[in-house]
């Protein structure tokens, strides 16, 4: 490289950066859609490339040195520096460790994508489970459905534990304590001030929470046959309890009925498109239904930071995976309007949590009343005359989120503490203190295993309910600065262009230019201000009286 300048050795570098991140995002797309062994292969190869380039002793060297030499004063380089550094700093390994590394991660990707559960001798997906999970009545059934889905954690567990021993032997060899540190970090998080604002939280939310499980509880204990105290896991809704279960028979039956016959993909491109947000070219692109050996979750993905976006889904016509298609096609307008004018290294969101929190903001639509009446015209009355309980509905799920996100997040803080310790025994120590879910009798599994975020998204999933709480934020900016808090603001907030041009302005165009914070504060005003999530969960207790 012949950078004679600060400045030079950025866009040279930069330029080597997006030749191999293009190929292998496009290499991860074919493996996750397909899970052939070539694609993994070439997967492999490329990120084994990428980080070799990060690696390297001397361009890492030279580049602090002209870091010394060339302060940068332009901000927009400065923030381009910030961002390098982060990526040299993370991928700091030598040749062997590069490539375990690479392999391990792959393989565990592909044990998510190809596996599927037995359950009385029969293959059955994930949405077969999850669909036993919300409707059967069965409670054998439904226990061995719960138990089914925890059978991945036993094939990959001790897989993840030696990739958790070799990402923080990178960790400490970067001067970090370990990889869960190092990785907040270089996402420009203090893990003091996250863990601080989670127990705020537990603190402010504990006593409604308590309220609401007490009132689940007895609903789930009549519909199951069973005391409260008999309640297990597998009497929620889903394989982690991250979901509020439909407990209400109106809200079920609605939701069930709202969305049973639809088509998802016309929904989600009417409401992106009344918004100004185009999103032909991203569904043209994008895998959307369920095949064997893709993956089974839904994710997506930016190719080239040009404008090939799309989207992995399995959908089904139902309320979960409407709110899901929403949930995606919110990263992906994020994506598609990216200033392309920006350096190739800002052409990304501000922040992880960002981009989550815009996606949240699109999937709590698919249970809004506003949302609902203007998409789907014919279920309009039905949903007006229960409003009531889908706000309620709609808070419950912003509080389950607010108790199973630290659930993950301690978790995986320990985990990367000390990997030796009982972690089959840690988990539901978690589960039972923040969710109060009691443990199965006598289980002793890697039950946490079978989340799929430890192997594939490690050190990731904080980000989703700083999201939530973004993303409360967000809204309420919208109804004040956008529709000026009007009356008509909910209608408005689905259906009107300006919602979009806002959102194009002064969240997606900036891209990674600044600090997320400032990001946070430039779209809305303020920094974050959790307030506005809290005060959107309280609608559980308000909405009941």
């Amino acid at each position: 490289m012949n950078a004679n300048t600060l400045a030079d050795f950025v866009e040279q570098f930069a330029a080597q950066v997006e030749k191999i991140e293009t190929q292998a995002a496009l290499a991860y797309w074919y493996f996750t859609t397909t899970s052939r062994p070539e694609h993994q292969q070439e997967y492999v190869r490329l990120q084994i490339a990428l980080r070799h380039l990060y690696a390297d002793r001397a361009t890492f060297e030279r580049f602090n040195a002209l870091c010394e030499e060339y302060p940068p004063t332009d901000p927009v380089l400065a923030r381009q520096v910030t961002l390098l550094r982060y990526q040299f700093l993370g991928n700091q390994m030598d040749d062997e460790t590069i490539r375990e590394i690479s392999q391990r991660e792959a393989d565990l990707e592909k044990e998510f994508n190809t596996f599927r559960a037995v359950l009385n001798g029969k293959t059955v997906s994930d949405n077969e489970i999850k669909e036993i999970l919300r409707e059967s009545t069965d409670n054998v059934l439904r226990q061995q459905a719960w138990e089914a889905s925890k059978q991945i954690g036993d094939r990959v567990a001790s897989q993840l534990l030696e990739l958790v021993e070799i990402r923080n032997r990178v960790a400490r060899n970067s001067g970090f304590d370990n990889y869960y540190t190092m990785r907040l970090t270089l996402q420009e998080l203090d893990e003091a001030q996250l863990f601080t604002l989670w127990d705020e939280l537990d603190r402010q939310l504990r006593p409604i929470y308590q309220a609401y499980k007490s009132a689940l509880d007895a609903q789930l204990s009549a519909r199951f046959g069973v005391s409260p105290q008999a309640l297990r896991p597998w009497h929620y809704s889903d394989p982690f309890f991250q979901e509020a279960p439909m407990v209400d028979p109106a809200v079920h039956l609605f939701l069930t009925n709202t969305y049973a016959n639809q088509d998802l993909v016309a929904l989600g491109r009417r409401f992106y498109h009344a918004l100004g947000l185009q999103v032909d070219d991203i569904l043209a692109r994008s895998d959307l239904y369920e095949r064997a050996n893709k993956q089974q979750h839904a994710y997506c993905i930016h190719i080239d930071r040009k404008g090939d976006v799309r989207m992995l889904c399995n959908l089904r016509p139902n309320y979960q995976w409407m709110s899901t298609l929403l949930h995606e096609l919110g990263h992906a307008v994020y994506d598609k309007y990216l200033d392309i004018r920006l350096p190739y290294l800002l052409r990304q969101p501000a922040h992880i949590l960002v981009t989550e929190a815009v996606a949240i903001l699109m999937g709590r639509l698919a249970s809004d009343v506003d949302w609902i009446s203007s998409y789907i015209p014919e279920r309009a009355d039905e949903a007006h005359q229960i409003e009531r309980a889908l706000r309620q509905y709609a808070a419950a799920e912003l509080l389950i989120m607010g108790r199973w996100v630290p659930v993950m997040s301690y978790f995986e803080r320990a985990l990367y503490h000390d990997p030796h310790q009982n972690l089959n025994q840690l988990w539901w120590d978690l589960v039972e203190h923040f969710q109060g879910v009691t443990r199965p009798e006598g289980r002793n599994a890697p039950d946490w295993a079978a989340k799929i975020h430890l192997s594939t998204a490690p050190v990731y999933y904080h980000n989703y309910l700083l999201g939530e709480m973004i993303a409360s934020q967000l809204r309420a900016a919208i109804e004040r600065d956008v529709l000026g808090g009007q009356a008509n603001a909910g209608p408005r907030l689905v259906s009107d262009p300006a919602v979009g041009s806002y959102l194009k302005e002064r969240v997606f165009q900036p891209g990674a230019l600044r600090h997320w914070q400032d990001a946070l504060a430039y779209a809305t005003g303020e920094c974050l201000q959790p307030h506005y999530f809290v005060r959107e969960v309280g609608a559980v207790q308000r909405e009941r009286h």
